[in-house]
């Protein structure tokens, strides 16, 4: 049985990921601080042993890494989630932390992947990481080969993209038999997203909002809700990186993302209409960020060396969504 471990095995991609393979049958070890993740979301896993394979450690940490590397070793393969993110206002009001932090993780995880031997690395990247320039409107189309030059708009992007720099100097050095992927998600969403009002993203913050709306009441929308985001399904996305786990000599960066722009306000016509079937009055607050204007992913590549295409439709994959967020704020008021 091969052994896997997932950094940020406890959040809403690694606890899917983790489902998965578990079931496809191998040895799984998940390390995650719980700052987002939630181990209610692994520890129902049929297959998974929370107590023998669940490592509560912080992995920005150094003081951490003799424990890592002990964790590591034996890992046919490290799928590396752990990062600081979190909801637009929270990344641009943290932005000294989260570039420090994140590069402290990356940092710790590699070196350690290193040193215990690890064959394989598939990173999660963000398309955040692209050029402000490039993510301009409903109609930006993003490609691998528009990485580079490199101007991010956050903190974020930059310091996921550091994460991707340092993962290929590591796979090149000259002792290295480390096969390193960059996987670049676009706006994932699904089951298990992190729904606290200051840190959670568009889609769980919206649902929340209608949630809470009172009679006569209005739904705030950040920004005038012509800015887009190509927004993919949990489970598409860990349907990506199961079969990079199972390719060989992938390119260094590969993005997963949809081929369609939907804008802030026909994501919330879409929940309105769709899912939760109500009307109601609609305020743009126009003070708060609304981060890059519009992007989404000509995913050619990743067709190609994966044969991964989305296959989760976005009403269907919102219901699911605002289901499993309205079951949980129901048990909790």
């Amino acid at each position: 049985m091969k052994k896997i471990c997932i950094t940020g095995g406890a959040g809403m991609i690694g606890s899917h990921l983790l489902k998965k393979l578990v079931a496809d049958g191998y040895h799984a070890v998940v390390i995650d601080n719980l700052w987002r993740g939630k181990l209610s979301y692994i520890e129902e896993i049929e297959g998974f042993n929370v107590d023998r394979d669940f490592y509560n450690l912080d992995l920005s940490d150094p003081k951490n890494k003799p424990e890592v590397i002990q964790i590591l070793e034996g890992c046919f393969a490290v799928f590396h989630l752990a990062d600081i993110v979190a909801g637009i206002e929270y990344v641009f009001n943290n932005q000294y932390d989260i570039f420090k932090i994140n590069n402290e993780i990356n940092s710790l995880v590699f070196s350690c992947c290193e040193l215990a031997s690890v064959n394989k690395i598939i990173y999660a990247g963000t398309v955040c990481s692209f050029p402000k320039d490039c993510q301009m409107s409903l109609d930006s189309v993003l490609r691998e080969d528009m990485l580079f030059p490199a101007e991010p708009e956050s903190a974020y992007g930059w310091s996921k993209l550091m994460g991707t720099l340092e993962l290929n100097y590591l796979s090149e050095k000259y002792d290295s038999n480390i096969e390193a992927t960059t996987i670049m998600f676009h706006n994932v969403y699904g089951p298990n997203c992190d729904i606290d009002p200051k840190r959670s993203q568009v889609i769980p913050s919206i649902i929340r909002r209608i949630y809470e709306l009172k009679d006569g009441e209005t739904l705030t929308v950040w920004g005038n809700g012509e800015q887009g985001r190509a927004f993919i399904h949990v489970d598409d996305v860990v349907n990506g990186l199961v079969l990079a786990l199972n390719k060989s000599g992938l390119p260094k960066i590969i993005q997963i993302g949809p081929s369609k722009c939907t804008s802030i306000n026909e994501l919330t016509s879409i929940l309105l209409g769709d899912v939760f079937r109500k009307e109601v009055a609609i305020h743009h607050d126009l003070t708060k960020p609304h981060g890059d204007l519009g992007r989404y992913a000509d995913y050619s590549l990743a067709k190609e060396v994966l044969g991964w295409e989305p296959q989760i439709d976005m009403v269907s994959g919102l219901r699911q969504t605002a289901d499993w967020i309205l079951d949980r704020l129901n048990n909790t008021n």
